[in-house]
């Protein structure tokens, strides 16, 4: 069954990705009249974060940036159908970075590095990163239950010279390439909700308390890792920069949890800026109004 939805969806995906960019985002103002106009996918999800986070906005405000919100997300979605058949010259293009040397510098000096990022503005095209180093990429990822789209992605992100690893594979990987003096880079998106019972820490995001993903620190201290932040800024439609910003080149400097508020405390100054650019259908705040005292989590 999997073989078969494969093979009736793929052909109809990659004349999507084939299509000129001023037809994709045609294509992209249809299926925003789909997801929001008819369906209203996730809207009260979305709206319901949008005033629990901005409660001073008005409604018409809330409404505003639903609605660009909206837009956005539909861009993405056709942008990662893209990736298909994109170039490295057009990828390239679209999405550029203002101060790789940040990373490269780095790269010169041995040092890997737990490259952490939120569900904000555009990560889908970042792989084209690899075009830039030398280091081997890795990024942490969800797999796909449709094991023929899955080898799928896997095989578009390997054409820059990066491997999508799953949250089990992330520490028997990495050690391994340390072990073997291999200097990488390994991509976190960080802002999940976390499950509260294993959660190690809770932390402030948008003016709540929630539990929050911890891993990329916790690697970053166990071998050593450099950690970047990156943050991208949509120019217009279809282009975007990246900015990257060293939290810290010595993480075990750092109190446990520390690296992670300030990657927080980052990823808020993105969305405070422009809101529409984060992707609110995430129930992120589902356990605003539990406690971290009804769980029994082991410290480490």
């Amino acid at each position: 069954m999997q073989f078969i939805i494969y093979i009736l969806v793929y052909p109809f995906l990659w004349m999507i990705s084939i299509l000129p960019f001023r037809l994709l985002y045609a294509f992209s103002d249809f299926l925003y009249l789909w997801i929001y106009r008819i369906f209203g996918y996730r809207k009260s999800v979305v709206k319901s974060n949008l005033k629990l986070v901005f409660p001073d906005k008005s409604d018409k405000e809330i409404t505003s940036i639903t609605n660009k919100f909206y837009h956005h997300l539909c861009d993405m979605i056709v942008e990662a159908i893209k990736s298909l058949t994109i170039s490295e010259k057009e990828m390239k293009k679209r999405f550029t970075f203002a101060n790789v040397e940040v990373l490269q510098k780095l790269e010169k000096e041995g040092k890997s590095v737990a490259l952490m990022c939120a569900h904000y503005g555009s990560w889908e095209w970042i792989f084209i990163l690899q075009s830039y180093i030398h280091n081997k990429g890795y990024a942490v990822y969800k797999r796909l239950e449709n094991k023929y789209f899955d080898r799928l992605i896997k095989g578009i992100r390997a054409k820059y010279n990066s491997e999508l690893i799953t949250t089990k594979e992330t520490i028997p990987t990495l050690i391994r390439a340390k072990v073997k003096k291999e200097t990488f880079i390994c991509g976190f998106v960080s802002d999940q909700s976390a499950k509260p019972y294993k959660a190690l820490h809770w932390g402030e995001f948008m003016g709540y308390k929630v539990p929050m993903h911890t891993g990329a620190e916790m690697l970053a201290k166990r071998i050593d890792l450099a950690v970047v932040f990156f943050r991208v800024k949509r120019l217009k439609r279809g282009f975007y920069e990246t900015t990257f910003e060293t939290i810290t080149e010595n993480p075990k400097e750092f109190e446990n949890y520390e690296i992670t508020d300030q990657f927080f405390r980052l990823v808020e100054k993105q969305i405070y800026e422009a809101p529409e650019f984060y992707l609110w259908t995430h129930k992120r705040w589902k356990h605003k109004d539990d406690s971290p005292e009804n769980y029994d989590v082991v410290k480490k």
